[in-house]
């Protein structure tokens, strides 16, 4: 009985079958299109994704910014002063997972967090954290693919960011970050003003919130969802699975090498995955598409570079990196866990 309730209220409010058939219903018997043509696939997937991404965005982003607003980077960085070792790093992952932020956004709270004394190693676990795993990109992976696959990706991802965090620290690599942020490097964080806000400020700043995330990312989402559209409809199988597919040795390996130029939060990336996946892409490669893209975009790495010296960028590139290819090689090896 319990899980035929939640079976129900998956499809009603992360789902959306109601949507779906709405939407099919629309393009089917309305505007008569062909079910089997690539025009109804097509469309009727960007339509789809558009509305319910764009729906659980709105609702999900200004949760996780009302949850947010109790960890400004004043009181997060109290927070991982007190904690010492992989703990400090676990922590400084964890926290990751409240900030809507894309790798890019997450960096001038990385310099910030440097300059108030905290371990390089520590800020590094928040940064691959922040843009990897956060509340709202959780609840949309379920809606497009299930749970155990979203709570597997959370995992994978803090693993990822607190063992890159963990292995900075071991070698010491505090001082290959750039000059101009060590300035402050004696403030102790503890001394810090936090910001006190009422009940009424936490739901500004989650509407604030909601406004700038969505400004920022629309163009990410159509662009993405326009990409799995055509994917889903227009691009044969065969042809992805030749690249793709499990047949391949290299799926994951290509699949991550693709993701790195690209840049787009993971709510852009989603629309893509989905259509991957659809065409019998492995969930593995999928992943390692999504963590390519988001942890190691090609203009989140120069933005860190500015404020990191070449060793440290080269050992953070490299471990996220190794981590996303291993996970997508196990995700494929373990994938009959996750149907």
């Amino acid at each position: 009985m319990i899980a035929k309730i939640f079976i129900f209220l998956n499809n009603l409010f992360l789902k959306m079958t109601w949507l779906e058939d709405g939407i099919n219903w629309i393009f089917r018997d309305l505007f008569k299109l062909n079910e089997v043509s690539w025009i109804y696939k097509s469309i009727t997937f960007f339509f789809y994704d558009v509305i319910k991404i764009f729906i659980l965005l709105s609702v999900l982003i200004y949760l996780a910014s009302y949850i947010q607003s109790y960890f400004t980077p004043e009181r997060t960085s109290k927070i991982l002063s007190k904690y010492k070792g992989i703990w400090a790093n676990v922590i400084g992952a964890l926290l990751g997972t409240v900030t809507p932020f894309c790798s890019c956004s997450s960096i001038p709270i990385f310099i910030g967090f440097t300059k108030a004394g905290l371990p390089v190693g520590v800020t590094f676990s928040f940064l691959i954290s922040s843009p990897l795993v956060d509340l709202a990109s959780v609840v949309l992976l379920a809606s497009i693919f299930n749970w155990q696959i979203a709570l597997a990706y959370v995992v994978v991802g803090l693993l990822i960011a607190i063992i890159g965090g963990t292995v900075i620290s071991v070698f010491k690599m505090d001082k290959y970050v750039a000059d101009f942020i060590k300035v402050d490097n004696n403030k102790i964080a503890e001394n810090q003003d936090i910001e006190i806000m009422t009940k009424k400020d936490r739901r500004i700043y989650a509407k604030d919130q909601v406004k700038e995330i969505i400004r920022r990312v629309w163009i990410y989402i159509l662009i993405g969802v326009l990409i799995g559209a055509i994917i889903h409809g227009v691009i044969p199988k065969d042809w992805i699975a030749t690249v793709l597919g499990e047949n391949n040795p290299f799926s994951v390996l290509i699949a991550t090498v693709v993701g790195i130029p690209m840049y787009a939060d993971i709510f852009g990336t989603l629309p893509i995955a989905e259509a991957l996946v659809l065409k019998g892409v492995q969930i593995g490669t999928v992943l390692a598409f999504m963590m390519a893209v988001t942890a190691l975009s090609l203009p989140s790495i120069i933005m860190i570079k500015k404020v990191v010296k070449m060793k440290l960028l080269l050992t953070f590139v490299g471990i996220v990196t190794a981590g996303i290819i291993i996970m997508g090689y196990l995700f494929n090896a373990f994938s009959y866990l996750f149907i």
